[in-house]
């Protein structure tokens, strides 16, 4: 019994520590959610009314997972590097519903893509042109460009709540008087709640 014991506690410690979705393996075109409020993080939070502040897609290469995302610049990283990014150390995965529209070409030309853009800068200003890229708009377009299809609901800059002070200093930051209220964008938030997802 008190193997037992013991044993659930471990399990549960792992899974808290880690995360949900832990005892799945990971798949090509996994989209990997994680929290990080510092920088510009509790402002994305603030504004976008949700937790998550990074995203990256996983590609599994010679058998190991990797995660592509859109940091200073466009990267790739292992897993766990991508984990370790996350202030406590959790994160969330969420997978296409449809499964079938992860074709093997598909996922070579996501791929493909993913890596033709690394090194890529950061987008500062959330511009959704693709001479720079932030992190849910490089992962969003893998699977527009790809496979056709939104994982989550462009909205305008003013649709977001801009009104917490945090957010306000971080627009004037960015664009003192010219803040681009209709510049069309995807937060790590829409696409967590997207319905494609599971």
């Amino acid at each position: 019994m008190r193997k037992y014991i013991l044993f659930l506690s471990s399990l549960l410690t792992f899974v808290f520590l880690t995360g949900f979705r832990s005892e799945k393996p990971l798949k090509n075109g996994d989209i990997v959610f994680i929290v990080n409020p510092s920088g510009q993080g509790k402002a994305i939070q603030l504004a976008t009314k949700s937790k998550y502040t990074h995203v990256g897609i996983v590609m599994i290469e010679n058998g190991k997972a990797m995660v592509y995302h859109a940091v200073e610049p466009v990267s790739k990283n292992t897993f766990n590097e991508f984990v370790d990014m996350s202030a406590d150390g959790k994160y969330y995965i969420k997978r296409l519903k449809d499964q079938s529209l992860l074709t093997e070409d598909n996922l070579k030309k996501m791929l493909i893509e993913a890596k033709s853009l690394l090194g890529v800068h950061y987008d500062l200003a959330f511009n959704w042109g693709d001479d720079q890229m932030y992190c849910s708009e490089f992962v969003w377009k893998l699977y527009k460009h790809n496979l056709g299809i939104d994982i989550g609901k462009l909205r305008p800059l003013k649709d977001f709540d801009l009104t917490h002070p945090a957010v306000k200093q971080k627009l004037t930051e960015r664009y003192g008087k010219n803040i681009p209220l209709n510049e069309n964008m995807i937060s790590p938030g829409d696409m967590y709640d997207s319905e494609l997802l599971e």
